[in-house]
């Protein structure tokens, strides 16, 4: 799960993470409220979205930017209504951009030089590992790639979490010196507490900063969540914001289901990560693209599987649908009366490929020849992709 940076803010406020003070506005009346609440010189207005790139980012109504600096109340108003209600294009939003419902009003602040911090969990090391550099501000993998010796990682035990020295380590790897190293390690080490304490699986900061006065604030912020773990933190999950996601992955959590929308044209829908994941490879393999990457799980019930069909059908780009099943707690009969029953509820006027292999077999492959549906059976997983390919390119 994603958050807005304003929400992320607030989470640094919570844990004293270091960070320019800010409000998020929903109109302009709102952000003219805001400035003048921060009592500030010069405050700065951002776009809130889901994406990175804001800053280089440009509206469909040809404004360029989503952050701008504002040197009055007035003019953050004013910046806010060019916002507002208006879809942001970056580069990692793609073409059809993010509408922005809400900017965030911000202290500005001098900066004397931009850096790089993010703390993640690491697969490789099996720890969080904290990435950080002396150039921030840009694409870290730019940077990976042209500068990697600016790139600095520590990893972090487990058990005994970050320690001052690494924190002062990493600072001084950076470049701080005297006064500015202690205040960077008091912000590490507030974060560190931050990304265990609300089981983050990522927190960037990009860009952290030295201002012109001495003092090291987290200027920006991305999180990530463990999913899992949200059941400890209704707090954040109040955070989640379904505007910013993909409807079908929205409508497909509600039931349990894991949904993650591609842009091919053979819907799958298979019980496992594994297996979905082998399923789509072999369907690239034998020339076709996948549209979804569905797992129904080990234990759907039928009323899951009806739902998933309702969902593969939604996406308008499937034009065909392979169903991939290995019955082990799963049992291929309920599977099979599932794609019955929903074939039944739902307009399936596409071709369905259906593979079904383990637990009650049999039983499934005979509700299925019985069902009077006009589908195609496979024996295997390769036979099911290449028939889906070719149904695909048939019609």
């Amino acid at each position: 799960m994603n958050i807005h940076e304003y929400q992320a803010k607030a989470l640094f406020e919570q844990f004293g993470v270091a960070t320019p003070r800010g409000t998020a506005a929903s109109t302009k009346e709102e952000a003219l409220e805001a400035a003048r609440g921060l009592n500030a010189g010069q405050v700065v207005v951002k776009a809130q979205v889901h994406a990175g790139g804001r800053g280089k980012g440009t509206f469909k109504n040809g404004f360029q930017g989503g952050v701008h600096l504002a040197d009055s109340p007035e003019a953050a108003q004013d910046l806010a209504e060019k916002m507002l209600g208006q879809v942001l294009v970056t580069h990692q939003t793609g073409e059809e951009g993010k509408l922005v419902r809400q900017v965030l009003i911000a202290e500005s602040v001098d900066i004397a030089k931009e850096y790089y911090f993010a703390i993640l969990m690491d697969r490789e090391s099996e720890r969080p590992s904290i990435i950080a550099s002396s150039e921030g501000g840009v694409d870290i993998e730019e940077v990976a790639a042209s500068q990697p010796e600016k790139i600095f990682k520590e990893a972090i035990h487990p058990a005994l979490g970050l320690q001052a020295y690494q924190a002062r380590k990493i600072a001084s790897q950076l470049g701080f010196t005297g006064k500015q190293i202690r205040a960077a390690s008091s912000l590490f080490l507030a974060m560190y507490d931050l990304f265990i304490s609300c089981d983050c699986s990522m927190v960037e900061v990009n860009p952290l900063v030295l201002t012109t006065g001495g003092d090291v604030l987290a200027l920006d912020a991305k999180f990530n969540f463990d999913d899992n773990a949200l059941f400890r933190h209704p707090d954040i999950a109040a955070m989640r914001d379904p505007a910013e996601e993909d409807p079908r992955e929205v409508e497909a959590s509600k039931f349990d289901l894991n949904y993650i929308g591609l842009d091919g044209n053979i819907g799958c829908m298979v019980n496992g990560a594994g297996l979905a994941m082998s399923t789509m490879d072999i369907i690239k393999h034998c020339g076709g693209d996948p549209a979804n990457f569905l797992d129904v799980g080990g234990g759907a019930t039928e009323d899951q599987v009806k739902e998933a069909f309702r969902i593969l059908l939604g996406d308008s780009k499937v034009e065909a649908i392979l169903v991939n099943i290995f019955g082990g707690i799963m049992q291929c009969d309920v599977i099979a009366q599932g794609i019955i029953n929903a074939a039944k509820t739902v307009d399936l006027n596409i071709p369905l490929i259906v593979r079904l292999e383990g637990t009650n077999v049999e039983q499934g492959r005979a509700l299925l020849n019985e069902s009077g549906l006009a589908l195609i059976t496979a024996d295997d997983l390769g036979d099911a992709a290449r028939k889906a390919v070719e149904a695909t390119r048939a019609a």
